[in-house]
């Protein structure tokens, strides 16, 4: 529950006195013109706040207005949000100039209350300030395994366990789980060899419990507001409103000072940042999805805490209110990505319009937040949100708008989780852990990331699992895309680039067949797997695919263990099979094999097992194994030698291929 007294003022000028009105005895709700009242209230009492709630008006309230909710059971009145100079066009744009936050006496019963202040003229809407619930159970599991490097893992990066992060390159480890799925990652290893690790310019905001800032393995990647930091304690140095917000704010008891210690903490905010930019290459602990290479380039950590504990090992839930404040200070100060972990209980809203008549004071709160520009990438920023831990077939608000990238959870035999919701609004899914998994004694089939030592046995590293963590990593692998896109001086509209993600899936409903297992006290409860198809949205993310489609190359997958062919008429026309191609040659007319010269990269990656070769217009190729390179393909566009010097001949054409080789493939061969 919001405590009252973390309810402190950020707008004095629209707060109430407390001695110039007498607060009068609340009666019933008036009879008279109730149903036009009850129309302002746009959601239900329930699970929310008793201590205030969110008034919206057209016009900002005078004196006259401010006496009468003081009449009405208003303790304060305060602005919901800051306003930002430069920023009120869009401001007005999206409502957030109208809220407000009423902070409620002690004796005013919160129905009655709302339908007083319904019936006065001036208000347009009140909104209950309800609590959101992180996509997690926030139980975590300490790991116990090394944190000094010996090697590096994988010849990629030093940090020790990278190798347990099956997240990024499964292997099929039966200690993972006997059931582990080789492929079953984000694919991300080969973007990190070859094309980016990340961009310090790029802000992703955590919108979450608090970040430990000082954590080892995220210190170096924080957010940092330099004039705060360089400025004197207790004054608003850079003048967005909050004071010494260093590396973000704590929007449940509004300072700088972060909270993770008090019981009920879990660490979930700082365990989800370390899947989105834990330091690569630092010779500690694990990798993040965008954390860099280990020279500064990770990108930054914003920490917006919504989330906080009790003391009494309960978690306080994030309101309405903290919430909504914490997005749009993501976007006014520089965050081009927010990752959010929480959301309403699947079934809260069964629709778009349902949500957005009740969603209120939040769901403003995002579309501004999107619409502000902080990259020179896109034309604005993008919101990724969990689908939720309900085992629903369907996901939960806000996540499930139409317009928001919400995400699902599979585990490491690349199958739906027990707990994802899954179905209408969930648009992609990717690693979120599973435990029950044989071994089942065992905690690495979950997420291995980052916490803090003092929520977690004194270990800076360990496991959870829900939507929660799957979040973070299609977070992780938009920041990457944002990195490489800078990296090739490429522009989108945030609407291309969801488009980008959504459609950078591999292949999921191919494994959706029969019953997924359990053992321990899910033994009794397998999954009956056809119900997920075509439910897990668009398939499971893949970093290569999206650095691909951002490139402009177009991906196709290959099958592990099998020659086989590729078609290259979309990449030299349906007269490629008439073409001269550049390599070494063998054989007669039309029987002739051009050879394609690859990199030693390329050939490691998809574990080559002989030259692959152009005949008939097509490209034979024989992985074999997971993995995904760029293959280089040249031909003689116009006769059959290259012209140029002393020679006339045709022009010299070529196209990077994308291969994407998986041990399963689509019978529409990859493509959506």
């Amino acid at each position: 529950m919001l405590q009252r007294k973390f309810l402190l003022s950020l707008t004095l000028s629209a707060v109430l006195a407390t001695a110039c009105v007498e607060n009068p005895k609340l009666g019933d709700i008036p009879s008279a013109g109730s149903d036009r009242i009850m129309t302002k209230i746009i959601n239900s009492p329930a699970d929310s706040d008793p201590g205030s709630i969110l008034l919206y008006f057209d016009q900002t309230p005078d004196q006259n207005v401010l006496d009468q909710l003081r009449a009405n059971g208003a303790s304060k009145v305060e602005k919901l949000f800051n306003n930002v100079p430069g920023k009120e066009e869009l401001e007005k744009r999206f409502g957030l100039d109208g809220w407000y936050l009423v902070v409620l006496d002690e004796n005013a019963p919160l129905e009655k209350t709302a339908a007083r202040m319904a019936g006065l003229e001036a208000v347009r809407k009140v909104e209950y300030n309800l609590f959101f619930h992180k996509a997690s159970d926030c139980i975590t599991y300490p790991f116990e395994g090394p944190v000094v490097p010996a090697t590096k893992a994988e010849g990629i990066f030093n940090d020790p366990n990278l190798n347990e992060q099956w997240q990024y390159a499964n292997h099929g480890n039966p200690s993972v789980a006997s059931t582990a799925y080789v492929g079953g990652d984000i694919n991300v290893e080969q973007v990190w060899k070859t094309l980016t690790c990340g961009d310090n310019s790029i802000i992703v905001a955590v919108i979450d419990e608090a970040v430990k800032p000082s954590h080892p393995d995220l210190a170096a990647n924080m957010w940092v507001n330099a004039k705060e930091q360089a400025g004197q304690p207790g004054v608003d140095d850079d003048g967005n409103g909050y004071i010494d917000d260093v590396y973000g704010f704590n929007f449940v008891n509004m300072t700088h000072e972060f909270d993770w210690t008090t019981s009920g903490n879990s660490g979930h905010g700082t365990h989800c940042a370390g899947s989105i930019a834990a330091v690569n290459n630092n010779g500690i602990g694990v990798s993040g999805v965008a954390g860099g290479s280990g020279k500064g380039d990770g990108v930054r950590i914003m920490s917006c805490q919504i989330f906080t504990g009790d003391g009494e090992g309960h978690t306080i839930g994030a309101s309405v209110a903290n919430t909504a404040r914490a997005i749009k200070y993501a976007g006014d100060n520089g965050a081009s990505l927010i990752s959010c972990s929480y959301g309403y209980t699947a079934g809260t809203f069964r629709s778009d319009d349902a949500y957005m008549k009740h969603g209120g004071a939040e769901g403003d709160a995002i579309h501004y937040f999107e619409a502000c520009r902080n990259n020179d990438v896109l034309d604005g920023n993008v919101a990724i949100f969990a689908a939720g831990n309900d085992g629903k077939d369907y996901a939960g608000y806000p996540g499930a708008l139409n317009d928001i990238i919400s995400v699902s959870a599979f585990g490491p035999d690349y199958l739906p989780t027990y707990y994802t919701n899954y179905g209408p609004g969930c648009n992609i899914t990717a690693p979120g852990g599973e435990a029950y998994l044989a071994p089942w004694t065992s905690y690495s089939g979950l997420i291995l990331s980052t916490l803090p030592p003092e929520v977690n046995g004194g270990n800076d590293y360990g496991y959870m699992q829900g939507t929660s963590m799957a979040c973070p990593h299609v977070t992780g692998v938009a920041a990457l895309g944002l990195a490489y896109a800078r990296k090739l001086g490429k522009h989108f509209t945030v609407q291309e680039f969801k488009n980008l993600i959504v459609t950078s899936a591999r292949d999921f409903d191919t494994r959706l067949n029969g019953q997924k297992t359990y053992e321990g006290t899910r033994k009794n409860n397998p999954l009956e797997l056809y119900r997920y198809r075509k439910m897990m949205g668009s398939g499971a993310i893949d970093a290569w695919l999206l650095c691909m489609q951002i490139e402009g190359i177009p991906s196709l997958t290959a099958k592990v263990g099998e020659n086989q062919w590729i078609d290259l008429s979309p990449y030299f026309g349906t007269a490629s099979i008439n073409l001269t191609y550049l390599g070494r040659a063998e054989g007669e007319g039309s029987n002739i094999k051009y050879y394609i010269e690859v990199s030693d990269d390329a050939r490691s990656a998809l574990g080559l097992a002989e030259d692959p070769y152009v005949q008939f217009g097509r490209l034979w190729i024989h992985p074999t194994k997971v993995g995904a390179a760029k293959i280089t393909v040249k031909a003689v566009g116009g006769g059959t030698i290259v012209g140029g010097g002393d020679k006339i001949g045709g022009m010299e054409v070529s196209h990077d291929i994308s291969v994407i080789a998986r041990n399963i493939k689509s019978s529409n061969g990859g493509w959506l």
